[in-house]
């Protein structure tokens, strides 16, 4: 029963949930691995953003021509590079779909690059690209008897490898994503296109692609967010050159720690978050419906 102070009633103080024993154990298993995540990722990422919170780091940053063409091979990975990873994708997922035994022996080799380390992949390509005793030089030009061209030499050319074992790395992955979308769409669909006499390109523009836009979206967002992040394919087989001018902001970030320059590679970092966090709202807001 309440007791009465004057006029006012005061009710009884309830008791404070106590944690079941469950629940504690919970606390206690969980909490070595918070505590590895407070050391190894909070404190590294604040610490980090203390370091790039001067405005002169910024400055220098902007003022060094080499973090303006870093920004210009980024966009360039991101607008041509995934893009053209995807459509492959899209259509490779067509491909491996059809039901036949040398199909399927043959994604199996196809999933290789993606299965395999990346460090002794790349490097064993750029071994592979020596002007002097590349395998490929030595193969393609051995008859003619030139030295043939080097390939990492040209900025452009070395940009262009680059994106290009980017998108054999990681092009697997992504077809299988896009062959389980492919396999969720019902048979139905395609029975009733082909009793009305559509072509394969009427099935895939009417049926197919309608079905996995949405997939197919996604997925191009999220290869664009872990593309910024990924430094392998160009660090490992160009190292930024030639005279620097293959990086990208990833690798950007490393070669001002090779100087020295925590402040300006944490800047490089901090750059990149106007080109993440844009990407990562769109996709939390395509997740969410």
């Amino acid at each position: 029963m309440a007791s009465t102070v004057g006029d006012m009633a005061v009710a009884p103080a309830r008791p404070r949930p106590r944690l079941s024993p469950w629940q504690a154990w919970g606390l206690i298993m969980i909490a070595p691995y918070l505590l590895v995540f407070v050391f190894f990722v909070v404190y590294p990422v604040g610490y980090g953003l203390w370091l790039a919170r001067h405005p002169a780091s910024y400055v220098r940053l902007a003022e060094d021509p080499i973090f303006s063409r870093a920004v210009v091979n980024t966009l360039i990975f991101l607008v041509i590079g995934i893009n053209i990873k995807m459509m492959i994708a899209l259509f490779l997922s067509g491909f491996f779909t059809n039901e036949r035994r040398w199909i399927r022996w043959l994604s199996v080799i196809f999933i290789l690059p993606w299965a395999v380390p990346s460090i002794p992949t790349i490097l064993s390509l750029r071994f592979m690209l020596n002007p002097e005793w590349g395998v490929v030089n030595h193969l393609v030009f051995s008859w003619t008897g030139d030295d043939g061209p080097n390939w990492l030499n040209d900025p452009a050319l070395a940009l262009t490898l680059a994106i290009g074992v980017h998108i054999w790395k990681s092009l697997p992955f992504w077809t299988l994503i896009m062959i389980a979308g492919r396999l969720a769409i019902s048979s139905d669909l395609y029975e009733a296109a082909s009793v009305d006499g559509a072509t394969g390109w009427q099935k895939f523009r009417f049926v197919t692609w309608p079905s996995m836009q949405t997939l197919y979206i996604t997925c191009t967002i999220l290869s664009m967010i872990w593309t910024l992040g990924d430094f392998n394919s160009v660090y490992l087989l160009t190292g930024g050159g030639p005279a620097d001018l293959t990086h990208v902001l990833a690798t950007l970030g490393i070669r001002y720690l090779r100087l020295d320059q925590v402040d300006m590679s944490m800047a490089a970092v901090v750059c990149a978050m106007p080109l993440v966090l844009p990407l990562a709202y769109v996709l939390m807001r395509r997740l969410s419906k």
